[in-house]
C-alpha cells in the first residue's frame, strides 16, 4: 500500500510535509470529492471485508467507495502514514423513526490532535450531513461550513453531533420543503460518540451484522453519494438527488430524477467514476 497511489486515487498533487491543520483539510476534502460512501457491494452480492489490505485495494485500485468502516479506515491509515496523531472512535447514529439514537456503536469516526486541539474527520456519513471540513472539538459553539451549520454537545463525556438544517427547493414540487423537514425544528441530530479510542477489530461484528440484518437501512437500500464542490450527488434505488448547497440565503437547490435500470450503470459511471464488477439490484 502506497501513499502516493492514495493521492493519484483522490486527485491530490499539493505539499503533504507537515502534519498540519491546512493539511488535513486538503486532503479531506479530496477524500471526499473522490471516494463516494457506497453500500453497493451489498446489492451486487460482494463480501464487505474490514482488514485495510481489502479496503485499499477495493477504493484505492478498483476506484470504488464504501461506507464508513471501510472510507473512514482508509483515511486513518493514510493520516498515520503522514505523522498525524489520530485515533479511530465509535458512534451511535441517531434514527428518526425511533426518535432516538441507536443502542449498539454503529458508526466509525476519527479524532486528530493538531498543536494541541483536537478535531473531529468523518468521511463515512455521506448525503447531506458530511462536513466538508475538520471540525474542533468543542462543545455547543456553532461552526458554519458550505453544507450548515455543524455543531457538538457534550454532556457527561458523553459528544452529540448535530447540523442545522436549511430549507430545500425543489423546482418540480410545489410544496418547497424535502418531506423529512419536521418535528424536529431544524436542529439534525446526526450522531453520538465517546471519546474512548477503538481498534477496527472493535467493528468487526458490526461489519457482519449489518451485512445480514433485513432490518438496518443498508440492506433495505442501495446507496451511493459523493460530495462536490458545491453541493452532493446521491443515488438511492433508482432515485438521484442533485443538491447545489446555498442556491440561495439559507435554501438548498434540490433536483431529482428517476432512472431506469441502465441509467443507473451509466449514472454511477459518469457522475460518481465508479463501473461495477457485479451486477447492481438497486
Amino acid at each position: 500500500m502506497n501513499i502516493q497511489e492514495y493521492f493519484g486515487r483522490i486527485s491530490y498533487n499539493k505539499p503533504h510535509k507537515d502534519a498540519d491543520l491546512q493539511t488535513l483539510t486538503a486532503i479531506f476534502q479530496h477524500h471526499i470529492q473522490s471516494i463516494p460512501f457506497e453500500n453497493l457491494s451489498m446489492h451486487c452480492g460482494e463480501a464487505i471485508k474490514l482488514d485495510l489490505q481489502s479496503t485499499y485495494e477495493k477504493i484505492v485500485r478498483k476506484g470504488r467507495g464504501g461506507w464508513c468502516l471501510e472510507t473512514n479506515h482508509l483515511l486513518f491509515w493514510a493520516l498515520q502514514e503522514l505523522g498525524y496523531n489520530v485515533c479511530i472512535l465509535g458512534g451511535n447514529s441517531y434514527e428518526p423513526a425511533e426518535k432516538g439514537y441507536a443502542a449498539e456503536i454503529n458508526h466509525i469516526l476519527l479524532k486528530v490532535v493538531i498543536k494541541g486541539d483536537s478535531y473531529i474527520v468523518d468521511a463515512g456519513f455521506g448525503g447531506t450531513y458530511q462536513m466538508w471540513q475538520p471540525l474542533m472539538l468543542i462543545s455547543g459553539k456553532d461552526q458554519p461550513q458550505v453544507p450548515g451549520i455543524f455543531r457538538f454537545m457534550e454532556d457527561n463525556g458523553i459528544w452529540y453531533f448535530e447540523k442545522v438544517k436549511r430549507k430545500h427547493y425543489i423546482p418540480e414540487h410545489s410544496n418547497n420543503d424535502c418531506p423529512d423537514t419536521p418535528e424536529l425544528g431544524n436542529i439534525r441530530k446526526i450522531y453520538r460518540f465517546t471519546l474512548e479510542p477503538r481498534h477496527i477489530d472493535d467493528f468487526k461484528e458490526l461489519n457482519v451484522y449489518l451485512q445480514v440484518s433485513p432490518d438496518n437501512i443498508l440492506q433495505k437500500k442501495s446507496i451511493c453519494s459523493l460530495q462536490t464542490t458545491s453541493g452532493v450527488l446521491a443515488l438511492v434505488g433508482w432515485t438521484l438527488t442533485e443538491m447545489k448547497y446555498s442556491y440561495t440565503e439559507d435554501m438548498d437547490l434540490v433536483n431529482i430524477t428517476t432512472l431506469t435500470d441502465e441509467e443507473v450503470e451509466k449514472t454511477l459511471k459518469d457522475k460518481f467514476n465508479m463501473v461495477l464488477e457485479n451486477k447492481l439490484v438497486p
